[in-house]
């Protein structure tokens, strides 16, 4: 599936350019490795709900693979390189996607929207933290309909993102549940909440990592939501 260019590629690469992370991010961080590891604990539970207990034959393309992490989980827990493909906007990611990843697995740099990728060819498509920093409307729903062309009936698209606003950084923008449901009309949403809100997570780590776990029991304090929008089987 093709589609014009558009200037929202260009402004996600100016407002990348303007954040400073640090080590906020550093899996080293209790916040971040809990929040990595209770995204993985949902994504496996989805995979066995789905019946999907051998993945070495499911081909998944990521969209906005950054440096490769997700890939390298994805193929920790089964999925062959050579049924992965990652797309990275952003050209420096790219690079050390391509350096950590093995040979077989294809990778993409550029806007996604122009990605030729084969329709109706992927079990899964997976995106994580990408629409939350789209802030073109138009431009979210050209990539979702990019993306929901990409999966085979039978498959889903695979989502992770917050969907609550974060007041110290206009760069991005929470999506709520009822605006995934708009941007992938065609599918079945299964919705969980993950994550404790990142602020309280970096907060209550401080004093013991194990206070994560507590606040997090309240799925209120949780800010995001991992959910398979699946694809009707064919006929």
């Amino acid at each position: 599936m093709t589609s014009e260019p558009s200037d929202e590629p260009q402004a996600v690469a100016e407002r990348y350019a303007r954040r400073v992370a640090g080590d906020r991010y550093s899996l080293l961080k209790p916040d971040v490795w809990q929040t990595v590891q209770e995204r993985q604990r949902a994504m496996l539970r989805l995979f066995v709900r789905l019946g999907w207990h051998d993945l070495a034959e499911r081909r998944l393309t990521e969209v906005g693979c950054g440096s490769g992490g997700n890939l390298l989980e994805l193929l920790r827990i089964g999925f062959r390189p050579e049924h992965l493909t990652g797309i990275e906007l952003l050209p420096e990611r790219y690079a050390q996607a391509r350096h950590a990843l093995p040979a077989a697995t294809v990778l993409h740099e550029g806007d996604a929207t122009q990605t030729i990728i084969e329709p109706a060819s992927q079990d899964i498509v997976f995106q994580s933290t990408v629409f939350s920093s789209l802030l073109d409307d138009a431009f979210q729903q050209r990539l979702a309909d990019t993306m929901w062309g990409w999966v085979k009936p039978g498959g889903g698209v695979l989502w992770y993102d917050f969907t609550v606003n974060n007041p110290r950084n206009p760069d991005v923008k929470g999506v709520p549940v009822a605006r995934v449901r708009q941007l992938f009309p065609e599918a079945r949403v299964q919705v969980q909440r993950v994550t404790l809100a990142p602020p309280i997570a970096r907060a209550l780590v401080r004093v013991h990592p194990a206070l994560y776990g507590v606040a997090n029991a309240l799925p209120l304090l949780r800010t995001h939501v991992l959910a398979w929008l699946a694809k009707p089987p064919a006929g």
